[in-house]
């Protein structure tokens, strides 16, 4: 029988606890992921208690108390704190989605466990390396894409019920979430664009004003780019805008179907 193990320097160790230094009565553990490329050591968790009478009702208001008054070398990303920039995504207690918009007391247990991304190199502690994401997004080309000129004077008009077909799809704010919970995404993430990606893609194919949508189509029919889908839908599940991209991939599907079908 086959056996398989981890890479020594791939398990992660217990590392530091980190005790209140005074009594409290509301008292939460977080058990945050370690990890810096600046030594040979293995990842590890440290664990930190919190006072949650004296911390915002958040995750990210736990870590950044964390990083400001007792280990300033834990390092994360964040910037809005309101769930629009998505900078703070990370996976939390097993889900993964924004620390600033995750109740401290909504998490299940006294513990809270913290990890970067999944299946994601990382650059340091909880922050991934999302270049290859980043790449891909490019690679659709998001943006208006148009051979017709416009009047000088005026701007490109759509009506209502176009503009409301892009509802549910604008909203996504390329946390990643979505993408790094995908097992498709992560068998095959060299060539799979992922559902953050496809549902962005799928965001100009729904647009009314732009006119590369057979250009688009073409670029997209590919075994792998598309079609690595085999809804999971762990990415509707998991996204913390509430979005669908298992819908919109759906969508894209529909799309080439019906034009073959012409």
């Amino acid at each position: 029988m086959a056996e398989f193990s981890l890479p020594k320097n791939s398990k992660i160790k217990k590392g530091t606890h980190f005790p209140l230094s005074e009594k409290a009565d509301d008292v939460s553990t977080f058990k945050v992921y370690r990890w810096s490329p600046d030594d040979d050591e293995n990842p590890r968790t440290d664990t930190y208690e919190v006072n949650l009478d004296d911390c915002g009702p958040m995750v990210l208001d736990a870590l950044i108390k964390i990083k400001d008054e007792v280990d300033s070398t834990l390092t994360f990303r964040r910037s809005c704190r309101e769930g629009i920039c998505g900078s703070c995504a990370m996976n939390i207690n097993g889900t993964n989605t924004l620390a600033c918009t995750t109740s401290i007391k909504e998490v299940k247990g006294q513990e809270v466990s913290v990890y970067p991304l999944p299946h994601m190199e990382v650059v340091k502690d909880l922050v991934p390396d999302l270049s290859h994401f980043y790449a891909q997004y490019a690679s659709i080309k998001p943006w208006l894409q148009t051979d017709s000129v416009p009047l000088p004077d005026k701007e490109r008009l759509q009506s209502i019920e176009d503009r409301e077909k892009l509802d549910g799809l604008y909203e996504c704010i390329l946390c990643a979430c979505c993408t790094t919970s995908c097992p498709s995404y992560w068998w095959n993430g060299d060539r799979y664009l992922g559902p953050a990606v496809l549902l962005q893609s799928y965001r100009w194919l729904a647009d009314s004003r732009d006119e590369h949508t057979g250009e688009r189509l073409n670029d997209l029919e590919d075994p792998f780019k598309l079609y690595r889908c085999h809804t999971i839908m762990n990415c509707t599940s998991t996204c913390p805008k509430g979005l669908n991209p298992g819908k919109a991939i759906g969508e894209i599907k529909k799309m080439i179907a019906e034009r073959h079908a012409l």
